[in-house]
Parts: C-alpha cells; sequence; structure tokens
C-alpha cells in the first residue's frame, strides 16, 4: 500500500515537472488482464481527475434506482446487455457533473464504433487530448490469467475475450485515426508503476 502511494506521488510529481495540466481528457483502451483498471486508477490520482467506468456507472444508478438504473436493471435481468442508448445517457450526466469539468477518464466506453459516434455528438469532436491503447500480446494475458489460478480463465476463454476486444477496438481505434484525434500506444507489460511512467511520457510529449 505504500509503495503504491508513493508509486503516485511520484507520477504526480513527473506530471507537474512535465508541464503536463492538471484537466486531461484521455480514453484509455486495453484488453480484458491488460491492467487497465489499475493504471486507470493512479492516472486519475495523479491528474485528479475523476476515473469515469461504465460498470461503476450501472451499479449506482441501479442501486440509487434512478430511471436510467431501472431500465437497465430490467435489461441486465432478462439477461440482454444495455443500449448503447441507457450508457450514453449515464455518460452524459457523468460528464456534466463538477468533477469532470478539468477532465476525466473514460474507461469502458466507448468499446464500438457507434458508441465513439454518440460520445462525439455529446462532448464534440475535439474533446479528447487523447486515446491511449495498453498493448499486452494474448500470450501475456493467458499466462497472466492462468496465474491466477480461476476456474473460469483458460486459454480458451482468455483468447476469445481477447478476440472479442480486438474485433471491437480495432474499428474504433481506426475511427480515431482517421478523423485525426491522437492515438498512442504503449507496451503493457511489465511492473505497474513501470507501465504508469510510460503513460505519462506519452501523455506530457
Amino acid at each position: 500500500m505504500v509503495s503504491g502511494v508513493l508509486a503516485t506521488a511520484e507520477c504526480a510529481l513527473r506530471v507537474a515537472n512535465c508541464g503536463l495540466r492538471m484537466g486531461r481528457h484521455i480514453l484509455l483502451l486495453g484488453p480484458p488482464g491488460s491492467g487497465k483498471g489499475t493504471q486507470a486508477d493512479l492516472l486519475c490520482k495523479a491528474l485528479g481527475i475523476p476515473h469515469i467506468s461504465t460498470g461503476v456507472m450501472l451499479r449506482d444508478h441501479v442501486a440509487r434506482g434512478t430511471d436510467l438504473g431501472q431500465r437497465a436493471k430490467a435489461i441486465m435481468d432478462a439477461g440482454d446487455l444495455v443500449s448503447d442508448e441507457i450508457v450514453v445517457g449515464m455518460v452524459r450526466e457523468r460528464l456534466a457533473e463538477p468533477d469532470a469539468a478539468c477532465g476525466y477518464l473514460l474507461d469502458g466506453f466507448p468499446r464500438t464504433l457507434a458508441q465513439a459516434e454518440a460520445l462525439d455528438a455529446v462532448v464534440g469532436t475535439d474533446a479528447l487530448d487523447a486515446i491511449v491503447v495498453l498493448e499486452v500480446a494474448e500470450s501475456e494475458l493467458v499466462a497472466r490469467a492462468l496465474a491466477r489460478g480461476r476456474s473460469d480463465d483458460t486459454a480458451e476463454t482468455v483468447a476469445n475475450r481477447f478476440a472479442v476486444y480486438r474485433g471491437q477496438t480495432e474499428p474504433l481505434i481506426e475511427f480515431y485515426r482517421t478523423t485525426g484525434r491522437e492515438v498512442v500506444a504503449v507496451d503493457g507489460v511489465g511492473a505497474v508503476t513501470e507501465v504508469l511512467s510510460r503513460i505519462v511520457t506519452v501523455l506530457a510529449s
């Protein structure tokens, strides 16, 4: 715990020294098992921006019993996927909150081309400062999953998750590149602090 706090503090200092402005608008992409959630948490603490995760938003709306939450719960209880309309509505509300005025990190949204276009309609095509893609080879993801020892983590299931991620994300990356947005790839293999340092270096360049 102490080392994690120190790493975050060191990252924050590095951000300040590099002249990276507080308040960034970042989309973080990465395959399941890449450590994306950990990096998102650390980066947001360092930059002082909210970590906006669609999974967290869905659970929050359901727990609070909002109109969007009730609609989402009914869909999830039926075993279906929550529609883009509901997810985009939640994102729109979250981005309108005061703590997101100076920046935010999007995690888990957009996942598809349709969601990316919907996000553009909400925030504009120039809202994102950077799209950061954590790159981890499938073989490394499989090794990490097997090391966890969970019964649902097999080489086959990890390969399937990776295939789904690539199928969704590659068109998304191409969309952002062809529309003039900054997309940067970061090596996601290594110690947590090493990967965090690479992301910060990219954002500061």
